[in-house]
Formats: structure tokens, sequence, C-alpha cells
């Protein structure tokens, strides 16, 4: 759903594409991927407001289809957003989810996009250098891995046998960062001793606590031990829900719900006519988003009506590796409320 309304956003953006709401399927977007995909289009726009500035042919595509088979095999993905310009190629990418960071520094998927997207654009353009952008809005995260095209190109082909001896069924199963898009992460024995392995280590240590070194390392581990555990527990409730499987010393519960109100305008004809005063039964109104107020404003009258009233506040403190081409934090800036709990 993120991806089909930061798609909706950009067309109408980017292209004045015509949209009648009335006339769509009604969806109902919560506020949080409201405001998340609207940071975002932000981003996206910005980036293709600035191709456009460079050259007056700028190329921008929402959604592209990429190809990249001469790479890998059957090799396909989509470009959340591709821009061609001034002898620049440029891949966004919108990774909605917030359980594990994803850095665009290396990525080997934005790689392969990037080449997707170079075949497709190489004999109409010149192009010298790739920019692969990742935005992941709910954890105020965007990073950019910058290659010149000859070094993709060489990339490319040092990936082809091993493409190759993949999509084949050869070879041996090598843990990393990419089992993120394996179907089958959850059963696989190279990757569980991967994440199995630091703990196994540190069983022998004769310190109470964990050193530097340790705690580094499990910091390396920690979106493939996490995204490994995550994927275990619901294979595990899946089959268990199904009746495949009975896991030794495991029943299946109900879990936590929340009540909710099914008929809202039912619920506050009721109350008013309890004789309580609409001001206690209904929530203050609150201003549209970014996105939508630009939409009806425009983008200079946006920036000149709300601009003075806007501001974008420090993301909360996260640990990122020495690449990451974010500037290191000041730290005198952070104080208590940055942290959801005591330690």
């Amino acid at each position: 759903m993120a991806h089909a309304l930061a798609e909706t956003l950009l067309n109408r953006l980017l292209f004045d594409t015509n949209y009648d709401e009335s006339e769509a399927e009604p969806v109902n977007y919560s506020r949080e991927m409201t405001e998340a995909v609207s940071q975002y289009v932000d981003i996206c726009m910005e980036k293709a407001n600035e191709a456009r500035k460079r050259s007056a042919d700028a190329e921008i595509m929402v959604e592209a289809r990429l190809d990249y088979s001469e790479w890998a095999p059957e090799g396909f993905g989509t470009g959340d957003l591709v821009i061609v310009a001034d002898e620049v190629l440029e891949v966004v990418d919108l990774k909605y989810g917030k359980g594990v960071p994803v850095s665009a520094i290396n990525n080997s998927q934005m790689r392969l996009y990037a080449l997707g997207a170079y075949a497709a654009y190489s004999l109409l353009y010149d192009i010298k250098t790739v920019k692969m952008t990742i935005v992941q809005p709910r954890l105020d995260s965007v990073t950019t891995d910058t290659m010149a095209i000859v070094d993709l190109l060489a990339w490319g082909e040092s990936i082809k046998p091993v493409a190759k001896q993949a999509f084949e069924g050869d070879g041996d199963c090598v843990a990393g960062s990419h089992c993120g898009f394996c179907k089958v992460r959850h059963l696989c024995r190279a990757l569980a001793d991967t994440c199995l392995e630091e703990f196994y280590r540190m069983g022998g240590k004769k310190t109470n606590l964990l050193m530097d070194s340790e705690v580094a390392r499990i910091l390396d581990m920690y979106p493939v031990i996490k995204r490994w555990l995550e994927d275990v527990n619901e294979y595990a409730i899946q089959k268990a829900v199904s009746g495949e499987k009975d896991w030794p010393g495991y029943k299946v519960v109900e879990g936590t719900s929340k009540r909710k109100i099914t008929e809202p305008i039912k619920a506050a004809q009721a109350l008013l006519a309890a004789d309580y005063e609409a001001s206690e039964i209904y929530r203050p109104q609150e201003l549209k988003t970014i996105t939508d107020l630009t939409k009806l404003l425009g983008r200079n009258g946006f920036n000149e009506i709300v601009g003075p009233y806007v501001v974008k506040p420090p993301g909360k403190p996260t640990l990122a590796p020495l690449s990451d081409p974010r500037k290191p934090m000041e730290l005198n800036t952070v104080t208590a409320e940055d942290f959801d709990d005591d330690l």
C-alpha cells in the first residue's frame, strides 16, 4: 500500500496526472503511512527538481520496470524512482518497513536495479555516474551510494558466474544481508548457523560482562539475527495455525487485541443524544499532511504560506557503521527523551 500511495503522489506532483478521486477505489491510509510516504515523496521531488535544473532533457520514471537479466538470469525488478540527467543515473528505492535498517552502501539489490536502468537508457544517454538511494522514512534513514558507471559494470561482470550458479541451484549457501530476499530463509541451515555462531563462541568467555568488541560484533549481526528470529517465529505460527505442525512445548492461543468502534456515526449520535458535547467526544481538527497541502497550494505556494511554520526535527539516535555517509550526531544535543527505555 505504501508503494501504491507513493506512486500516486509522485505521478500527481511530477506529471500533473489527471486523477479523479471520486472514481478511484477508496483506500484508507493510516496517518503513519501517509506521513512516512510524504517524507519519501519530498525527497524524490527534490531529486527530480534538481535533475530538471541540470538538464532540460531529464528523464524521470516512477515505478519503472527494470530488466537486469544480462547479469543475473531472469533478473527483473521495479525502480521506485529512476532519474537520468546530465550523465547521472539515479535509482531511488522506498523501504517502508522499520524492522531492519537497510543501507544503500554496497547494496547488491540496488546495484542490480542500477544495471537494469543502465541497460534501458545507455543507448540514449551518456551515463558516467550512478547514484543509488534507499529511503526508510520510518527510521529517518536516507543512504546513498555513488559509483562510476565503469565500476558498476565491472561489478556486474564479477557477479555473473555467481548469479548463474545460484539460478541453477548449484554452490553452497552463504548467509548475509541478501538472505532477506530468500523464500526459505526461515529454514536455511547456513543462516541459522551464522546467527547462532556468535552466541556459541561467546559461551566460552570467562568474563561476566560482554567486552566492547563483542558488543560491536553483535551490532554487526543485529539486523540479520533479528530478521531471522522474526522469520522463524512467523513460520512456526503459520504452520501451527494451519495444523501442519505441532511444535513440542507450544500451543496456539489468542493474542491480545483492542476494542474498536465499528459504527462511529451511530456511536456519536448515541453520545450526543445522551447530552455529551461534540467537543467532548470528537478529537481536535488536524491539518492535512505536507504532501496534501503541497498538492493544494503548489510547491511555491506552500513554501510561501506554510514554509515559515515547518521544521524537520532531528531523528532519534541510532548506531550506524562508519561507512554510513551521514555525519556523526552532535551528542551534546541528545536528551533522555530520545530513548524509549531506561537501561
